[in-house]
């Protein structure tokens, strides 16, 4: 309570408020009482009352009996820090993750680079395939035919006019000029 009249002291606050702090410190201390009968109720299953036996052979087993049982917690003590140090490393990779995927590092800008299709393949592959990418020399040669009118070599003009089918008007433009 000297907590709640600390606080209350040093602020004004609403009684809607100290209703809620009320109820809020009687279900802490509630929460305790259970915690506490829980460890009870745990430590009576676990660990019964001892009877000290009257003879050594007795005294020994039941000191064997210990033994066992101290190795069997052990071992579970053992495996629970294991699996709490894995989930804590899993946790703070996961933290690193969450963090670099929230940009705080800038991309840089990335810039073109000029580069032939061999040294791409030898970038991605190494330098020990050596893989030709002359595409050029990859092509299949096409022999062009050639044609009867290319090979009739005459007047040039002649060549023109005929392709041209404009005979009748060019002669009615040379009779003007």
């Amino acid at each position: 309570m000297d907590f709640l009249h600390s606080k209350m002291s040093e602020k004004k606050v609403s009684s809607s408020r100290k209703s809620k702090l009320k109820i809020g410190q009687s279900m802490l201390e509630q929460e305790s009482l259970e915690v506490e009968r829980r460890k009870i109720s745990y430590m009576e299953e676990k660990c019964p009352p001892l009877n000290f036996p009257q003879s050594m052979p007795e005294l020994q087993e039941l000191c064997e009996k210990l033994h066992n049982q101290i190795d069997l917690v052990d071992e579970e003590r053992y495996d629970a820090a294991g699996k709490v140090s894995k989930s804590r490393m899993e946790i703070d990779d996961l933290k690193m993750v969450v963090q670099d995927l929230n940009g705080r590092f800038k991309k840089p800008a990335l810039r073109r680079v000029r580069m032939s299709a061999e040294a791409m393949v030898a970038a991605l592959l190494g330098s020990k395939h050596k893989v030709s990418m002359d595409l050029r020399g990859n092509l299949q040669q096409v022999k062009r035919e050639v044609k009867e009118e290319e090979k009739h070599t005459g007047d040039w003009r002649k060549n023109i006019e005929d392709k041209s089918g404009m005979d009748g008007r060019k002669k009615m433009f040379e009779t003007e000029a």
